[in-house]
């Protein structure tokens, strides 16, 4: 059940209408780690980080079954930072300051160690960075699932047609679909999109859920509604994780499964929201989990008897 992350272990700032968080810990392999330890362990790690980085933090992953082996540590140099401000309706936000850092000639390395794990999460990072942990891997994994965002397409979107070839699930949002597709209707997106090499596309929606294609094939899940979300931040590489680790738990990769580890990347994205960045996630338990989990199913389960039109 070994599952392979790849992303940024990083700082945010964030600023809502809820208040400042000040700098405090995220990226998206953080995201997706606390995530998909619910569900799989071990979770192994790759990823940059600098000096400044907390130990409590890595000691708390430690903890969850998050191996660090793979996670480099630049002593001499800061870790990577963004900070961001978001609208009043919590969909649109105005980055206020990104530092690379550690980021600027992060060259991911395999550790010996995690050759052999059957699952593959690439976490929003460079596409050249993606791809190069594909080619160290001896043996392909069972699934690869990639997230990407609209930043790459805009300055590097040869390398990121070159690592959609390797992947099997592409993750990314409804507006990121349309212009890496070119085509309006998100049906017709996901359609070009598997033209470029991953079977499988989830469209996030946001607050409005997410999409699963593949073949004919077409799933929806809607978000749950929830009366406050305090921070979006993390909220897409929450869901991943969720997914993630919900198909490495179970070994099956059938589309029947991956409509269940939407609804299972959902619920915990739905935690992760309530709070400023990973504190909501540190806190819920497999039965929290669970019990959202149920909550989605009561949402769409309805009965119903057809009526013949006279």
């Amino acid at each position: 059940m070994s599952l392979i992350v790849v992303g940024t272990m990083a700082f945010d700032a964030i600023e809502t209408p809820f208040g400042k968080s000040g700098q405090i810990v995220g990226g998206s392999a953080t995201y997706v780690a606390w995530s998909a330890s619910n569900f799989v362990r071990p979770v192994n790690q790759i990823s940059v980080i600098g000096y400044d980085f907390p130990q409590e933090e890595l000691n708390a992953l430690a903890a969850r079954g998050v191996q660090l082996e793979g996670v480099q540590i630049k002593q001499d140099e800061k870790s990577f930072f963004w900070a961001g401000k978001y609208h009043l309706d919590m969909n649109t936000r105005d980055t206020l300051d990104t530092q690379l850092n550690v980021l600027a000639n992060f060259d991911p390395v395999v550790p010996d160690s995690y050759q052999g794990s059957e699952f593959l999460m690439l976490g929003n990072l460079m596409p050249s960075l993606q791809l190069s942990v594909i080619k160290q891997l001896k043996q392909r994994p069972k699934l690869i699932v990639m997230d990407t965002m609209n930043f790459w397409m805009d300055i590097a979107m040869p390398d990121l047609e070159e690592v959609l070839k390797e992947v099997d699930v592409l993750m990314l949002n409804d507006s990121e679909a349309r212009q890496l597709s070119g085509q309006f209707s998100l049906v017709k997106a996901a359609k070009e999109i598997r033209k470029m090499g991953p079977k499988y596309v989830v469209i996030k929606k946001g607050e409005h859920g997410a999409l699963l294609f593949h073949d004919e094939n077409v799933f929806f899940a809607p978000a749950l509604p929830l009366e406050d979300v305090f921070d979006p931040t993390g909220a897409g590489d929450t869901f991943a994780g969720g997914f993630i680790g919900h198909l490495a738990a179970t070994k099956d990769i059938s589309f029947e499964n991956m409509k269940t580890a939407i609804i299972k990347g959902s619920a915990l994205a739905s935690f992760c929201v309530e709070k400023f960045g990973t504190t909501r996630m540190k806190e819920i338990t497999i039965s929290d989990i669970d019990q959202r989990v149920q909550q989605f199913v009561d949402l769409v389960n309805f009965d119903i008897t057809l009526t013949n039109n006279i």
